[in-house]
């Protein structure tokens, strides 16, 4: 009980850096721009990143365990993680077998990665969720805005007008709520994440896509030689984004490419980009594959943390993801 008590009394609120014991003006805009505009980003910081600032690691690890306390991050039972993660939400895609598939659609605090071929419908669930983000919880959505990192000029207006009138709403209310920022190289990628989070925070950011994650890496970093450097840059890139997830509460989304296994002659012969690194840090993978029925398109859950394999089906219309017809359901691999 006195610990419990002592870790009460140590919890305080804190709005903005400068409330922060020994966090002065100076000291707040050097962190502000390593990337720490919240209390919440900066509750999940290592005291080493705080280094570029001036910061002495014994003062970083003060500063960082004043931002926990203002969040309640400490050691908890089982009992108690259950109740926290009543916390967790989750966002429909559209598609109530899809939903199913990841145990009611995908949740919040945690990354959902779709990978697949080109034309496989990545970005197309991408726009969706953009949308039904903004539905209440009682229509499967969050209620919130989405921050969408578009590195391959994939993003459409056009697209998301179509799907918010399907749903009903107003096409350019839904527009308002989504904020895309274009990314042209890797590292521009990473820096807008970095910069990310005060514009969650002041926007009600409920999602975070990005949308495709590896396509700079693959095309900058070229060669056995730069395997390493590529792999250490998107390792830094997917836990910053786990960060920003855990800490406002929101459902992070990743697209990523795939590249042909030649020496492959029995199974699946693509394989994700990214290799372990994404695979250890996206929670939820799933792979999306064209069917021989046009719209209709499978999905394969291929990893989670608690979710067993399995297989839907769904189409992609010009209303969005939508279920298909016992006619149109195609056979599916057992």
């Amino acid at each position: 009980m006195a610990v419990e008590e002592e870790a009460e009394t140590q919890k305080r609120e804190y709005e903005h850096l400068e409330d922060l014991p020994g966090v002065g003006p100076a000291t707040a805009q050097k962190m502000r721009e390593l990337g720490f505009n919240t209390v919440e980003s900066l509750a999940t910081a290592a005291a080493r990143e705080l280094e570029s600032a001036g910061i002495g690691e014994k003062k970083a690890l003060e500063i960082i365990r004043a931002a926990r306390s203002s969040l309640s991050l400490s050691f908890v039972r089982a009992d108690e993680l259950l109740k926290l993660r009543q916390t967790v939400l989750r966002l429909a895609t559209g598609s109530k077998a899809l939903d199913e598939l990841l145990g009611g659609g995908l949740e919040t605090q945690t990354i959902t990665e779709f990978y697949g071929e080109y034309g496989s419908g990545k970005s197309q669930v991408c726009h969706q969720l953009c949308v039904n983000v903004q539905l209440p919880p009682g229509q499967g959505g969050l209620n919130g805005g989405v921050l969408y990192i578009d590195t391959e000029n994939t993003f459409r207006t056009e697209r998301i007008v179509q799907m918010a009138k399907n749903l009903g709403l107003d096409p350019e209310s839904v527009a308002k709520n989504i904020i895309v920022a274009e990314a042209y190289t890797s590292d521009h990628q990473m820096f807008l994440l970095e910069k990310s989070d005060s514009i969650i925070k002041e926007n009600n950011i409920r999602l975070i896509i990005v949308d495709s994650l590896t396509a700079h890496f693959r095309s900058e970093y070229i060669g056995r030689e730069m395997l390493a450097s590529r792999q250490q840059k998107l390792n830094k890139h997917m836990h910053r984004l786990i960060r920003l997830a855990r800490a406002f509460n929101t459902a992070a989304v990743v697209t990523n490419q795939v590249m042909a296994k030649p020496d492959v002659f029995f199974g699946n012969a693509v394989h994700p980009i990214g290799g372990h690194v994404v695979g250890h840090t996206s929670h939820t993978r799933v792979f999306l594959r064209k069917s021989a029925r046009g719209p209709v398109r499978i999905a394969r859950l291929v990893s989670s943390v608690y979710l067993p394999e399995g297989e839907r089906v769904f189409k992609i219309t010009e209303n969005g993801i939508e279920d298909i017809g016992e006619d149109e359901e195609p056979t599916r691999r057992r």
